[in-house]
């Protein structure tokens, strides 16, 4: 199913992407939106973590062997038996793949703090995940390409500048002035992050109205359908996973559902440079996503707001 990728040109995808082949600079200052947004958001993050809260899964061996495992190891195997269960689109097919393999999503500690998530659980995971997706990404890559029969391969050192660049650079930018100026961290903190959600709706909008159309070709065949299932079955396994306290729950059920649609970019492109197509899929994971985990965040709060009420008429 893979191999049966449809060629097109590289003009073809600026045109049917971006307008024209002049809007290529659009696409440049969109995409350097997207990464300053999120850079900024993991240094605001950083500027309210301490070095506890990377520690927080190290010191519970077992809650963080669940938490990879839900990460690593279920959704790649749900996203290859969906694909052989279902007759997908091939650019799907790729998308689902590469998202599978691309864990660690860059915004997720927001999300987190909104559902009532422990951050700290979230922050450790984080840059466990991400310092190990150095090596899994390559290996997992590797692998799938051996059970499509095709030469896949991914470099370690591209993964790691995606990585180090969006993930952990900024959070550890923001943990160091957190240690040295503590107070004028936390006052800064939380603007910095509203304007980087401002920054963040600014790209999304652009994005849509450029890549949308494209987006939309691709529904049909139960496209929407297979990346509703991937949403739902990673909150599902999250939850269940999370251990018995609610704001675990919420912070591995939204861990495993949300993947770094720029690293699955990234490995499709370097492994399937000819189906130009699979950005658009990718942002209709993104539009599945956040359509379908902002339910779990309301339903997660009302939870922890009731969690609140109950204990303090008690």
């Amino acid at each position: 199913m893979i191999d049966q990728v449809r060629p097109a040109s590289s003009g073809r995808f600026e045109r049917s992407c971006f307008g024209s082949s002049d809007t290529m600079t659009a696409q440049e200052i969109v995409g350097l939106a997207l990464k300053s947004s999120i850079m900024l958001t993991l240094f605001g993050f950083g500027l309210q973590a301490t070095f506890e809260d990377l520690l927080f899964l190290v010191r519970r061996p077992q809650m963080l062997v669940k938490s990879l495992g839900a990460i690593f190891i279920i959704m790649p195997l749900f996203a290859i038996l969906m694909t052989n269960a279902f007759s997908l689109n091939s650019t799907v097919v790729t998308a689902l793949i590469a998202l599978s393999i691309s864990p660690i999503p860059p915004l997720l500690p927001k999300k987190v703090t909104k559902s009532g998530g422990r951050a700290s659980y979230e922050l450790g995971l984080m840059v466990i995940a991400a310092a190990l997706s150095i090596a899994f990404i390559p290996m997992a890559v590797y692998v799938v390409g051996k059970y499509f029969d095709r030469p896949f391969a991914m470099e370690s050192s591209a993964v790691a500048k995606v990585i180090v660049l969006s993930v952990l650079l900024p959070l550890a930018a923001g943990m160091l002035i957190h240690r040295v100026a503590p107070a004028k961290a936390e006052r800064i903190a939380h603007p910095l992050i509203r304007v980087a959600g401002i920054v963040l709706l600014i790209g999304v909008l652009c994005i849509l109205v450029f890549a949308l159309p494209t987006a939309w070709s691709l529904i049909g065949d139960g496209t929407i359908l297979a990346f509703i299932a991937f949403v739902i079955v990673g909150l599902a396994v999250g939850h269940l996973l999370g251990g018995p306290d609610s704001d675990d729950r919420a912070a591995l059920a939204l861990s495993t559902a949300c993947r770094h649609p720029g690293l699955a970019i990234a490995i499709a492109g370097a492994n399937m440079p000819e189906d130009h197509h699979v950005v658009s899929a990718v942002l209709l994971y993104v539009i599945t996503n956040v359509f379908f985990t902002i339910p779990y965040i309301a339903w997660q709060r009302k939870r922890a707001v009731g969690t609140v009420a109950i204990a303090g008429h008690s």
